[in-house]
């Protein structure tokens, strides 16, 4: 089955790092670049350049080392913002513009004071000063969530006349359900003139814990570009999170889609984004969390030792993670406890497995976990805990 690529748009490098205690300097920031071209992404956003000097000369220097993915830079609709923008990526081999303004009536009247008329020439005209620059111009139309869907495919219509050639479709305060986002995205394909001619882009928050489902919701209705961050890094509660879209496409292939990322780089991506971000990932983070590929409870883990697929539908390798886990508690069972002192070398009679086990769930009471050195320890003292079974055993 020939599938359709989606383009992934890394915004890591910007939005990923608006996160307070998340400031990058310039090596960090081109180091990430670097591990975010090895991973595959087509297009990365290295930053705001009229932000600042530094965020300048980081997206001067990203545009001259990376030779395979695309860098943007954004832009808000000024002038001077687009013209710093251009200066910054004009080293690039491929580069793109990132310019736009607020659609929806609420950032038209309290963040303008403006009107739809005025926003709608703002736009156009960001566009058509871009396009003297580059000739790959992206469009964003920020709170287009919560925008009225005429007005937004009027502006999308606009800005296509000019040259736009990418049309972003922020849920920028993550309201959307992904029934409401998709038929945003629906919308724009069937009453925009030359839609055709572009390529929609996803760029969804997750305020609601929605951004990883409205970005695929946007990918079925006819996004082809989908705008996220490692790790989900984002302001508030973050963005649609890379490593999420990029496996659920992979582990749905009915669907049609694909990207080029090279998934068994994802673990290690994220863990050095984690380290240079100080942004631990929580646990229990899909694809990536130390806990995703880990199994405690025995009922799993007798299922997973048995067949991986039982309880994982994710092979660990395809991620990067060397294996699943299986971490000894007191809700292992007998089994899990057979699988690790195998692991560790010692093949056990099932009479020692059941001495073991009596010894394993009264040090499982008492403490997390129970790790390789109190096995280890177990069995130097395998002969007591024979002896005591025994006993045991007799006695009752």
């Amino acid at each position: 089955m020939d599938h359709t690529k989606i383009f992934i748009f890394d915004t890591t490098l910007r939005d990923g790092e608006q996160v307070p205690g998340c400031k990058l300097n310039k090596e960090q920031k081109l180091k990430l670049a670097h591990a975010l071209e090895d991973l595959g992404v087509d297009i990365i956003e290295a930053g705001f350049p009229i932000s600042s000097p530094g965020d300048f000369e980081s997206v001067q220097q990203i545009s001259r080392a990376l030779t395979k993915t695309k860098v943007c830079a954004l832009s808000r609709a000024v002038e001077k913002d687009i013209k710093t923008a251009a200066e910054a990526i004009k080293d690039a081999k491929y580069c793109r513009i990132h310019t736009g303004i607020g659609t929806s009536d609420s950032h038209i009247k309290f963040k303008f004071n403006s009107t739809r008329e005025k926003v709608l020439e703002r736009a156009v005209h960001a566009v058509k000063y871009a396009k003297q620059f580059v000739e790959d111009v992206e469009f964003y139309a920020e709170d287009a969530g919560r925008t009225d869907n005429d007005f937004l495919a009027r502006i999308c219509e606009e800005v296509l006349k000019v040259g736009a050639t990418v049309l972003n479709i922020p849920d920028t305060t993550g309201y959307c359900l992904p029934h409401e986002y998709g038929a945003k995205i629906k919308y724009l394909k069937e009453h925009v003139t030359g839609i055709d001619a572009a390529i929609l882009s996803t760029h969804c928050h997750n305020d609601l814990g929605l951004a990883t489902a409205n970005s695929i919701e946007g990918v079925i209705n006819g996004a082809r570009q989908i705008e996220c961050t490692m790790n989900g890094l984002g302001e508030r509660a973050g963005n649609t999170s890379l490593e999420e879209c990029v496996m659920i496409l992979r582990q749905h292939p009915y669907l049609g889609f694909d990207t080029d990322i090279k998934t068994q780089l994802l673990n290690q991506v994220s863990q050095m984004v984690s380290e240079e971000m100080g942004m631990p990932v929580q646990p229990n983070k899909a694809i990536v969390g130390s806990n995703a590929f880990a199994h405690s409870s025995g009922i799993h883990q007798d299922g997973v030792i048995k067949k991986r697929e039982t309880y994982e539908i994710i092979d660990p390798i395809e991620v990067g993670v060397d294996k699943s886990s299986i971490v000894l508690t007191a809700r292992s069972g007998r089994a899990a406890l057979a699988y690790r002192l195998k692991e560790l070398g010692y093949d056990v009679t099932k009479l020692e497995l059941d001495a073991f086990y009596q010894e394993f769930l009264e040090v499982a009471d008492k403490q997390k976990e129970v790790v390789d050195a109190d096995l280890h320890r177990m069995w130097e003292n395998k002969n007591e805990l024979l002896s005591t079974f025994a006993k045991h055993s007799v006695k009752y």
